[in-house]
């Protein structure tokens, strides 16, 4: 097992990462002031339901918890107002108090959610991060939770940190192949804002990667939560260097509401926006080599690195007008200088944008 920590003081938690951690899970919860006397609520969703759900509840119960459980249907759609009312009215049908916790055992969607029901619960209760995708490797560390609106994705949300992060991979293994191309996006996107050479590990074993490799995955996510727990560690409320952590996500968050957050998953959304980021590097001098890399080692992970044509671009630009980077009339973008920096670039030129946009759509046609 490996283990972090995020490092906020008094408010300091772990990342715990290894093979069968869920078996032990309420070992973990009691170490780190979960209460027995108060009742806990499980948050999920429906596919992590059907196989974790179960086994995680009774492991829990057997150690003396009492649990409730809450199931929400896969995907973005599930991060909505609604969603937030039905699941605080399940909260206090199950007689949460302020020394309850609730537990999000899922993937980032699962996360995001039930972390912003802690958030906002009783003006906040502690909450416990189970995630069971590749991609909550970045979600569930750091404390952003939200819920989205259909015109801006995580618009309405809190920062609220865990407890702990209890991170079993085996909970890898039963995910369908597109959603493992989809986590590696940002697990690349670590290396591409923080280190060189783990952007060369990745794309040398890319393939190990997709075929769950448990040796090769355990090395990634621990590098992957190592530089997401520094970020946070140091800027936790986004004043200034965590913003990095935002690299291609302007224009994917933007891709994810003008598809309804249905048709594209967000690594996928967020593969095409760095791509996008890494075409604006070389408006403002950033080498070839950092396009040509950025975009070869996404495509090696299986991950999309064009647009589909029938996105319009106006749409596009008017969902990005609403992402919470756009400020003081500015498009704001994480922009690489080389592979593995970045600079926060605060004026972007509209145009440009717009222009990178259509030449997302053309991409396929540069291969």
């Amino acid at each position: 097992m490996r283990e972090l920590i995020v490092d906020l003081g008094d408010r300091s938690y772990p990342i715990y990462i290894g093979e069968g951690l869920l078996k032990g899970a309420s070992s973990y919860l009691l170490k780190h002031g979960i209460s027995k006397k108060s009742p806990l609520l499980i948050i999920t969703d429906a596919q992590v339901a059907s196989i974790h759900l179960q086994p995680f509840e009774a492991e829990l119960q057997a150690a003396g918890f009492r649990t409730a459980s809450a199931v929400v249907p896969n995907g973005e759609s599930s991060k909505s107002l609604s969603m937030l009312e039905s699941l605080v009215t399940k909260a206090l049908e199950a007689g949460l108090d302020r020394k309850s916790a609730i537990v999000a055992l899922g993937g980032g969607v699962v996360g995001d959610l039930a972390g912003f029901v802690a958030a906002s619960y009783m003006r906040g209760i502690k909450f416990v991060q189970v995630p069971t995708t590749i991609l909550a490797h970045d979600s569930s560390v750091g404390g952003k939770v939200a819920v989205n609106h259909p015109n801006a994705k995580n618009i309405i949300g809190a920062f609220h940190q865990p407890e702990l992060v209890l991170y079993d991979l085996q909970t890898l293994q039963t995910l369908p192949p597109r959603e493992v191309k989809a986590g590696l996006s940002e697990v690349v996107k670590h290396g591409l804002i923080w280190d060189e050479r783990f952007v060369d590990w990745c794309e040398e074993h890319a393939d190990k990667l997709l075929a769950l490799d448990p040796d090769s995955l355990g090395y990634a996510l621990f590098k992957g939560c190592s530089v997401k727990a520094e970020v946070v560690s140091r800027d936790e409320r986004e004043n200034g260097l965590r913003a990095t952590l935002n690299l291609g996500h302007t224009i994917g968050h933007a891709l994810e509401a003008v598809a309804g957050y249905n048709e594209l998953l967000h690594g996928e959304a967020i593969s095409i926006g760095m791509i996008g980021s890494a075409k604006l590097g070389l408006r403002y001098g950033a080498s070839d080599e950092v396009y040509e890399v950025t975009k070869r080692v996404l495509a090696k992970c299986g991950l999309p690195v064009r647009l589909p044509e029938h996105f319009d671009t106006d749409v596009v630009m008017e969902a990005m007008m609403h992402d919470k980077k756009f400020m003081e009339g500015t498009m704001v973008f994480i922009v690489p200088t080389a592979i593995g920096k970045v600079e926060i670039k605060p004026d972007v030129p509209v145009q440009w944008v717009r222009e990178i946009v259509d030449e997302l759509k053309r991409e396929g046609d540069q291969q």
